[in-house]
Order: C-alpha cells, then structure tokens, then sequence
C-alpha cells in the first residue's frame, strides 16, 4: 500500500482546513516545494497535492507553487483541485504531474470525464469526497444528491482506474478513517482506492493494508506531529 503525504495549497502556502471548512484553517509552512523536499527526504513514495483555490472556485492560482514542488523533487506527484478542463488536465501533466485528480467535474460533467478518461487513461483519478454517503462538490462547499456508492459503480463501467475516496467529517479529526464505508467501496468495485480522511495511527495503516487498499493520504497527523511517516515507512 502506497501512503501519500498530503500537500494542501491555499494563497500558495500549505495549509490544513478541518472537515473542508475554509474559515477553519492552520497554516503550516509558507513554502509547499519546501515540505515536498522534507517528504522526499523521508522517502516517499508518491505524494497528495491538492489545490484548495482551484477546488472551491475552479480557478487554479497555484500553478506556479505546484511547479516549484515537481520540478524541485523527484517524487511522482498527483494533483487535484478545480479541474475541469482537458487544457487544465495537460497543463498539470506538462507541469511535470503523474497523476491529476478530478473531483467536481466527475459528478457534474461526464461528457468531459469521459474525454478525460479516454485521453489520459490511468493518469486520470476521480476523488469521492462522501458526506454522509453522499458525494460533496466544490471544494466540499455542497452535497449532491448522489449517493457515493452509486457514483463508484459508475466510474468502473466508464474507465476508472484510481479513486480518492475521503469521509469528510472524518478529514482531519485525528479519530480513523471510516473503515465501514472504505470497505464497502473497495468490495463495490476493482478500481485501486485510496483512502483519505482521518488516517492518524500505526493501526489505522495496519487496517487499511489489511483491507488491500491501492493506498492511503496522510495529512494532518504528520504535520502535527501525532505520528512520524518514518515510524509508518518502518511498517513496510
């Protein structure tokens, strides 16, 4: 199981939001390249960046920050935030991104994930962001009324190969993931799922391995310091 570190982006900083409130927010470096360095340092593997500008209003005003960390490391990165345009799609991929992510538009715009999916093949994902079941848009701001369960049978039969599934109301509480609800998608379906939210010990990397999940995005408890990504790389 691959773990990813998380890099969230906001005003070109790196930053956490509790549960995707953005008035509730701790900035925790001003230099995100900077911390990629430090994750690449400890040997990660691949690493979680998200736009949190782009993702609330699909306007990407962090490009140049996300450059400097691909062009300033060499960890294979995957991107998410406000996209939803093919030209957004290769400018990531130009920009020197393995992987971009596609949250909204997934659920909002099919001809378009479709098109993506067709182009770009596995260097596309879909991100699930489930409140209550149900998937969230914009930067977490709104919940559709489709049920996330639904939309990850959807995404197979269209092409899928990766999904971001994160519990919003478990995203940065430090309290696990939710196994229940991760289990369930991961049986739903042969996509490769990350799981995303709450991920805050050993033992909840332990259960995630043992569900057989493609991987998982750590964030908060590395940056707070609940628990070392060395102490968790010496799992492996």
């Amino acid at each position: 199981m691959i773990l990813f570190p998380a890099i969230d982006i906001r005003d070109g900083k790196c930053v956490r939001l509790i549960q995707g409130d953005y008035n509730n927010e701790k900035i925790y470096n001003d230099s995100p390249a900077a911390v990629a360095q430090q994750w690449e340092k400890c040997r990660a593997a691949f690493l979680h960046i998200v736009d949190l500008d782009g993702a609330k209003d699909g306007i990407s005003v962090n490009m140049e920050t996300i450059r400097d960390i691909t062009s300033s490391t060499n960890i294979p990165v995957q991107v998410g935030g406000g996209i939803r345009s093919m030209e957004r799609i290769s400018t990531y991929l130009a920009a020197g991104a393995a992987r971009v992510i596609i949250g909204t538009a997934a659920i909002n715009d099919k001809a378009f994930l479709k098109q993506a999916i067709n182009t770009y093949g596995d260097q596309v994902a879909v991100s699930i962001d489930a409140r209550n079941g149900y998937a969230a848009v914009d930067g977490w701001t709104a919940t559709s009324d489709v049920k996330a369960a639904d939309l990850v049978k959807e995404l197979e039969t269209i092409g899928v190969s990766t999904i971001i599934y994160t519990d919003i109301l478990k995203d940065g509480m430090l309290k696990g993931p939710n196994f229940q609800e991760l289990e369930i998608v991961n049986q739903l379906t042969s996509i490769k799922v990350i799981a995303s939210g709450g991920v805050s010990s050993k033992e909840d990397v332990r259960r995630l391995r043992n569900m057989n999940l493609y991987g998982a995005i750590i964030g908060k408890a590395l940056y707070d310091g609940t628990i070392s990504f060395q102490t968790l790389r010496g799992e492996y």
